[in-house]
């Protein structure tokens, strides 16, 4: 299932540029902050972690202080965003090394800095079964096939394991989808994925009982300009239908009238974004590979 017609290619060039992208930070923090608060809901001890979207790193140190005894793995698509995060985490390395010198202590205790990896969500490198959660904030919409990327999740996740992610919902960006509405025919935002199709994918991808919720954030910005410039920190736009060509000045003056048009009773202009949350299990296998059932007795108990 095509969530979007979505180049691959198309989205690691827009997160080449990782200062392109900065700005946008803030919001990025506060969903991983409310996905924090949801994971402490739930008592898992995992040796390992995959940060998939991983970015600049940014949740590397909350991900290695919530689970001090796990492996963390960040994992992008975009080569660009990890050199950033290994610089990162060496100079955050050295700061420790120094801050803990006299305790020789690294990372929470866990002498495990984060290993990084360079590839697509639906075809990483890992083994079957070799984690023990995947944790991916934000970064799932820019995939054009959510379907093959929770099968690829739910293999390499061990029994029981846990996926938890965020991405945006349909009414994301929808007063930037109005706006352009009045200027051309062109996609120039993702037509984003409703929460309930994700249920839908988890569970043929074998996850059981997957919990999904949703909820609305409104930014609200002084002009169209800030508007738009915060819309493209957000990643921009890698349709592969997308307009090629300028607006011109006609078409802009239109896209600020329709903009304008928007502003509310602060005299603000407006900018939702549905934030979709998603986390289930991978069950315990109940057949072997050939179809049979699996029926366990237990001793009773004496």
């Amino acid at each position: 299932m095509d969530s979007a017609p979505i180049k691959l290619e198309r989205v690691v060039s827009l997160f080449s540029t990782p200062e392109k992208v900065s700005t946008s930070t803030f919001l990025r923090r506060e969903i991983a902050q409310r996905m924090r608060e949801k994971l402490e809901l739930v008592n898992i001890e995992p040796s390992a972690v995959l940060d998939a979207g991983c970015g600049e790193g940014d949740d590397f140190a909350p991900l290695s202080e919530h689970f001090p005894k796990a492996q963390i793995i960040g994992l992008d698509a975009a080569p660009a965003m990890l050199r950033l995060a290994s610089q990162r985490q060496r100079e955050l390395g050295g700061a420790l090394d120094r801050l803990f010198a006299k305790f020789t202590r690294k990372w929470n205790g866990a002498n495990k800095p984060p290993q990084l990896m360079c590839a697509d969500f639906a075809k990483t490198p890992l083994a079957d079964g070799s984690v023990d959660v995947v944790w991916s904030n934000l970064a799932l919409h820019w995939h054009p096939r959510p379907d093959e990327v929770f099968a690829e999740w739910h293999r390499i996740l061990r029994k029981d394991g846990l996926l938890m992610f965020s991405c945006f919902g349909p009414d994301s960006l929808i007063e930037v989808r109005k706006a352009f509405a009045a200027v051309d025919d062109h996609h120039h935002c993702l037509p984003f994925v409703d929460m309930h199709d994700f249920g839908d994918m988890l569970v043929k991808a074998g996850f059981s009982s997957p919990v999904m919720d949703m909820e609305k954030l409104t930014l609200t910005y002084a002009d169209s300009e800030q508007l738009l410039s915060e819309v493209r920190s957000l990643g921009g736009n890698p349709l592969d239908s997308r307009s090629r060509g300028l607006l011109g000045r006609a078409g802009y003056r239109r896209l600020k009238n329709a903009f304008e048009a928007q502003r509310n009773t602060e005299n603000r202009l407006p900018l939702t974004i549905e934030v979709i949350y998603g986390h289930a299990f991978r069950p315990t296998a109940r057949k072997l590979g050939s179809g049979e059932a699996i029926v366990r007795f237990d001793r009773p108990k004496k």
